[in-house]
């Protein structure tokens, strides 16, 4: 199975074809809409791997965008003992759902490929994504 890693939103993730993925929120992007990243580190399968130095000019990897949301509510609660201070305070982090279609060598051509037919239900969303957060 070929895969690639990316560097997007400060992280860095190892992607492979048809894979659904919950990344860093992508700035100005509307669901349904492609995205390319050009920041490669690497690409190869178990036989062979390509290293950048850190990137490698030319590789690319092109996703869908899925949708954007927000994760659940983190709560920051503060205290201070015997003074009567506290404070509480929440925070959902924002991401982005894509879903990882084609990646391509740093010559341009197709490493791997998503199927065409699989198209992403909410159900199944849900779940690769709740795998993926074990």
């Amino acid at each position: 199975m070929t895969y690639a890693i990316i560097q997007t939103g400060g992280k860095q993730y190892k992607v492979k074809a048809s894979e659904i993925l919950k990344i860093e929120k992508l700035e100005n992007s509307k669901p349904n809409s492609k995205i390319e990243f050009n920041e490669i580190l690497a690409y190869g399968d178990h036989k062979k791997i390509e290293i950048g130095t850190p990137l490698l000019d030319g590789a690319k990897v092109e996703a869908e965008l899925i949708k954007n949301g927000k994760n659940r509510t983190i709560l920051i609660f503060k205290k201070r003992r015997r003074k009567n201070s506290r404070r509480k305070n929440g925070h959902r982090q924002q991401y982005s759902l894509i879903k990882i279609s084609k990646i391509f060598s740093k010559d341009g051509s197709v490493i791997s490929e998503a199927k065409k037919n699989s198209v992403p239900t909410k159900k199944t969303i849900k779940k690769e994504v709740l795998n993926k957060d074990k």
